[in-house]
């Protein structure tokens, strides 16, 4: 297994950046569902929701799989057949506590070299959001491993990170929220100031945009990929809720307020596209974190969560004015979302780079 790269300076200091979702992938990479006890009673559902993404992914790009072990390659092999291209899937047997990649797997910077595009792999610290679901060892182990089948350097870095609790524009601005990195579950030792400078220092930005509270029923302490995603370097899609009475419409309101505000380091305002929420999704009277914004953006797809109700479409029509390039699939996420999450959760995309950065 690939042992953490000496210090030679920051990966910044190295011309090391984390590109933007919508740059070329040579892969996504996925943790296939297992622990039924993130779905309580409605398991089932789930792996035919996943067949459906894979199937979405795999007609553009290649799908890299986690799974516990050769019997569970053998189930998800299955499950794929017929559905899914075979020649752009390749399981790991890389076991791991939980599905959320996004979270748990490595992230991916790059910078320009002599032969093209070279990467990195940082490994941030994992505690399952605060410690909430321990255990959470094979979760917070999977970044080397997906370094080491990449061929590619690894770095660990000191600080507890999610994936889904950031998003950047690949030209120097960061988005996260105050609710998440601030929160004393994460890094209590360390400062909103030392924060910021160790997102410069690992990802290359130059810019943090702090939006403030999440959504309901989030149990990350309010990840941004349920809020507002970049779709170019200076445009944002953010999820609004218009009913008053609704119990997110004033922290929405509120991210939108400081949307308004933002200026990039040139001075450009940020264009915003607005989404409204969907109906509540209620599960044995808990309110579940369904949003619009848990899209993932393939190489030529964006795969979109759908609700099954009539604001399904008002999204998508704008994910298909920011992605003009890109198909829109809508999959009923209804019943994977009592899992907490959706397909951003649910991935991690890999940039283009030599095999040897």
């Amino acid at each position: 297994m690939n042992k953490p790269s000496p210090a030679k300076g920051s990966p910044a200091q190295r011309g090391y950046a984390m590109p933007a979702e919508w740059s070329p992938h040579q892969a996504t990479w996925i943790s296939w569902p297992h622990k039924r006890e993130s779905w309580p009673g409605k398991f089932e559902p789930v792996e035919p929701i996943m067949v459906r993404f894979v199937a979405a992914v795999t007609a553009h790009e290649f799908v890299r799989i986690n799974v516990l072990d050769a019997d569970h390659e053998k189930h998800v092999g299955a499950l794929l057949e017929g559905h899914a291209n075979p020649a752009n899937v390749r399981f790991h047997r890389f076991p791991t506590n939980d599905a959320w990649c996004r979270d748990h797997g490595a992230i991916f910077v790059t910078r320009e070299g002599a032969r093209g595009p070279e990467g990195l792999a940082l490994d941030f610290r994992f505690n399952a959001w605060g410690g909430k679901y321990p255990p959470f060892d094979l979760d917070d182990a999977i970044p080397p491993q997906m370094a080491e089948a990449l061929g590619v350097a690894c770095e660990s870095i000191d600080m507890v990170l999610e994936g889904g609790s950031i998003e950047v524009n690949g030209a120097g601005a960061l988005m996260t929220t105050e609710q998440c990195l601030l929160h004393p579950n994460r890094n209590p030792s360390m400062t909103r100031a030392a924060i910021e400078a160790r997102l410069r220092d690992c990802l290359g930005i130059d810019q943090v945009i702090w939006l403030g509270d999440g959504i309901v029923g989030d149990d990350t302490d309010g990840h941004v990929d349920d809020l507002t995603r970049f779709v170019a370097e200076d445009v944002v899609v953010t999820v609004v809720e218009r009913d008053r009475s609704d119990e997110n419409h004033e922290a929405l309101a509120e991210n939108r307020e400081r949307l308004g505000t933002v200026r990039l380091a040139d001075g450009r305002p940020l264009t915003v596209h607005e989404m409204q929420m969907p109906a509540p999704v209620v599960y044995k009277g808990d309110r579940l974190p369904a949003s619009y914004a848990n899209f993932y953006i393939g190489n030529r797809s964006v795969v979109m969560p759908a609700f099954g109700g009539p604001a399904d479409e008002a999204a998508r029509r704008v994910l298909e004015t920011c992605f003009p390039g890109r198909e829109i699939v809508a999959i009923d996420c209804t019943d994977l979302v009592l899992g907490l999450g959706t397909f951003h959760c649910l991935t991690q995309q890999v940039p283009v780079f030599n095999r040897h950065g």
